[in-house]
């Protein structure tokens, strides 16, 4: 099994690249995400996963620019429903942080903004990730923004602010804003600066 191909970048195109390595061409299709991120490189390091086709049994290998976008990958082909070109549509949609944040806000209206995604899909899209975007699961790539929170914080602060009285997607909107100016932020901090915001 490949895990990733280093080389130099032969044809490239916003769904397809394909690597030169040793004389050989290694074709995978890509996202947006990816193809933005790759474009305008010489030395190109590409991540692949592998996915087989349920109707025929084909095998079709995606490649990502970062181990976080293939682990994204990973986990939105692990929810049901969701497959290969579904989960690349979202990674060409929207960076991994909009959607960790979509997520985690509960804002069906941003994920069902992705082409072929009606509102059962997002629905369980976040009924399936939310809690392992606030725990901080492994399986999942997390921003620069999730690595340097405490979960357990903004868990707590959560639930307060829910029992309070407030809607939990306005609560993770409010959370996140004041994460984004001081991420080591403590519970109190974190349930005062939101009251303040709310």
């Amino acid at each position: 099994m490949i895990d990733y191909i280093k080389g130099k970048i032969a044809e490239i195109a916003p769904t397809r690249i394909v690597v030169e390595n040793a004389g050989i061409g290694y074709a995978a299709e890509i996202s947006l995400q990816t193809y933005t991120a790759l474009e305008n490189k010489d030395e190109i390091t590409v991540y692949i996963q592998k996915q087989v086709n349920p109707r025929d049994g084909s095998e079709i290998d995606y490649g990502f620019a970062t181990k976080d976008e293939r682990a994204l990958f990973q986990m939105i082909t692990g929810v049901s429903g969701m497959g290969a070109s579904s989960a690349r549509m979202v990674l060409s949609s929207m960076t991994a942080e909009e959607f960790q944040t979509a997520v985690l806000a509960e804002d069906l209206n941003k994920i069902k903004s992705v082409k072929g995604i009606g509102l059962k899909t997002a629905q369980r899209l976040i009924l399936e990730l939310k809690d392992k975007v606030v725990k901080g699961s492994s399986d999942i790539p997390q921003t620069e923004l999730f690595r340097s929170i405490d979960n357990k914080a903004v868990e707590e602060a959560t639930q307060a602010l829910v029992l309070l009285g407030f809607a939990k997607p306005a609560v993770a909107k409010a959370i996140q804003k004041i994460l984004e100016k001081k991420p080591d932020s403590k519970v109190e901090e974190l349930i005062k600066s939101a009251l303040q915001i709310l």
